[in-house]
């Protein structure tokens, strides 16, 4: 003890003598250098900027676990069908919802550590477009079996290699119990389809009184696409506040919000049979006299003249556009209140200041090039479409295009009562959107309800066994954070957490049935691929390669530097470099 405190007491001395300013310090270092390496001081190296913040060793490395834990913790309750949601109040927006990328995306995480988990929620719903929830969870309970090995005084690179070993032995045996579906009967597949989109809606906000309703809608608008890649910029959804979510309906084409029109519009025709489509990216409308501008004339007649050429230009390109046959002409900028009047008179239908992701699915739907000017229009650049219609949906008014030649589009519309509720549903709608995509391109699917989680889990400790050293510890901790999955859909659904995991054991292990999971109805166990309860296999095996590297990254840290902003403010006078 003696000896700590007489050398805390000379660290202290030697930082007070090395930070000395004037002649003293001048002294001090002359005498440093005199004393050489005998001495043994050292001047004190100064290389980060005032007011950088440093934290390492592990306290921090648990400090960034315990972060990372307080999210999952937020977003662990939303998970599968009996999930709860959250309501989050920002300023004036209100947002209920249970997708768990899109709470962690507006809780605003500013923890360095944390964003982690932000990064990978966001690329499992950018990549797959489910189980952010389930990536969340999974990272957060293999940071939470690593932890107590850490502060054991386990090195962090020993559990991190062997939880990669783990991942990869766990992605093999993903793809032995993947099956593959079989797409060559029409109706077989839409029927596989629905069940993979009602298993994802299952646990949102629409999946328990219009699951089967929505999961059909959104595999239509699919199949509908599947000859145009699945581009999903195709598929548009629109939402219109007012009746019941039963009223929602598909456009096999596109639709748009009928757009600010001028008095005439209701001479337009509201419906067309064989449309000649004409886009443009030209503005259509007079403009007011510049009240500083100076014109010297000499005759009174130039006045009128020159009065009238505007008049002229516009009507030149209302003469031009009615000569190239189109009878729906759309447009990115302004149709005034005389082109409106204009077009109504010759039976063409006309929008102005259509917004430019409708536009392009028109594009795309019925083979119209847009145009910068209305000269030297020639039939090409026209596109087509069996039918054109305005219906009245709710209170607004929609711009149906269907029966489209091109390539194919698809648009959704929203019915509802509360605006958050629609605002949830679609984001329900593009989560099974993108489930189902994934099912066509990959056409490999697993049982969900935690039974591949549980078989994952099995293989894995097996594996475990036969692997000597420390790394058998910390494949067992991988094994055991896979049942975090089931363990959580349980307790969501008001079950009993340990009851339903040792039946699941008992399932997998002696009765060695891999597609044993948990019925949400019963509170027991069943074979959840009999009872059509699907996930994607690309869904799981991107949740576990993502929370895997997200667990490993972070024990990789052990140290934080917080670098202060530039400025004038943060450099202290007669600090190092100032």
């Amino acid at each position: 003890m003696l000896r700590s405190l007489v050398g805390s007491e000379m660290c202290i001395r030697d930082r007070v003598s090395t930070q000395s300013t004037g002649e003293n310090s001048s002294d001090t270092m002359a005498g440093m250098a005199s004393m050489g390496m005998t001495g043994g001081m050292q001047p004190q190296i100064v290389i980060l900027k005032e007011g950088t913040d440093v934290s390492q060793g592990k306290p921090q490395l648990i400090s960034n676990i315990n972060a990372c834990q307080a999210v999952v913790e937020c977003v662990a309750s939303t998970l599968g069908p009996r999930g709860m949601d959250k309501l989050i109040h920002q300023e004036r927006a209100v947002t209920i919802t249970n997708d768990g990328a899109t709470v962690i995306k507006l809780l605003e995480i500013i923890h360095p550590a944390a964003k982690t988990l932000v990064d990978i929620a966001q690329s499992q719903d950018a990549e797959v477009g489910d189980g952010t929830t389930t990536v969340t969870i999974l990272a957060g309970e293999l940071l939470k079996e690593a932890k107590q090995h850490v502060e054991d005084g386990v090195h962090p690179q020993v559990i991190a290699r062997a939880y990669k070993t783990a991942c990869k032995f766990a992605l093999e045996q993903l793809s032995k119990l993947s099956v593959s579906l079989n797409f060559s009967d029409p109706k077989e597949k839409r029927d596989t389809l629905i069940k993979c989109a009602k298993t994802t809606l299952q646990s949102k906000l629409i999946g328990g009184s219009h699951g089967d309703f929505f999961a059909a809608m959104t595999t239509d608008a699919c199949l509908f696409l599947e000859d145009s890649n699945l581009s999903l910029d195709l598929i548009g959804i629109k939402k219109v506040p007012g009746g019941g979510m039963s009223d929602s309906f598909l456009v096999e084409g596109v639709g748009f919000k009928k757009t600010f029109s001028y008095a005439g519009f209701e001479q337009q025709p509201k419906k067309l049979e064989n449309p000649k489509i004409l886009s443009l990216n030209v503005e259509l409308e007079l403009k007011s006299e510049s009240e500083k501008a100076e014109i010297r004339i000499q005759e009174v007649s130039d006045y009128a003249s020159i009065v009238d050429a505007e008049w002229e230009i516009i009507y030149t390109k209302l003469e031009e556009i009615h000569a190239s046959g189109a009878t729906v002409v759309l447009s990115k900028l302004a149709i005034g209140d005389l082109a409106t009047q204009w077009f109504a008179d010759r039976q063409i239908f006309c929008a102005g200041r259509v917004d430019d992701k409708d536009l392009e699915r028109v594009h795309q739907a019925t083979g119209a090039v847009m145009q910068a000017s209305t000269s030297d229009l020639t039939q090409e650049v026209l596109g087509s479409c069996g039918s054109f219609e305005e219906k009245q949906v709710g209170d607004e008014r929609y711009n149906l295009f269907t029966q489209c030649t091109g390539a194919k589009s698809a648009t959704i519309v929203i019915r509802g009562g509360a605006e958050q509720f629609i605002e949830e549903a679609e984001r329900s709608l593009h989560d099974a959107i993108m489930i189902v995509r994934r099912t066509l391109k990959n056409s490999t699917c697993v049982p969900g309800g935690g039974a591949i989680d549980m078989e994952l889990s099995k293989a894995v400790k097996q594996y475990a066994m036969t692997v000597q050293g420390k790394g058998q510890f910390f494949m067992l901790a991988f094994a055991k954070a896979l049942e975090a999955i089931p363990r959580t859909l349980a307790k969501n659904a008001g079950f009993d957490c340990t009851d339903l995991l040792n039946k699941l054991r008992y399932e997998h292990n002696a009765k060695n049935d891999p597609n044993c999971g948990i019925d949400i109805e019963t509170g027991s166990v069943c074979d959840t691929w009999a009872k059509f309860v699907w996930e994607p296999a690309l869904v799981k095996r991107n949740a576990i390669v993502s929370a895997t590297e997200a667990a490993c990254l972070i024990l990789s840290i052990d140290e934080t530097i917080k670098v202060p902003e530039s400025g004038k403010d943060n450099v202290k006078p007669g600090a190092p470099g100032s």
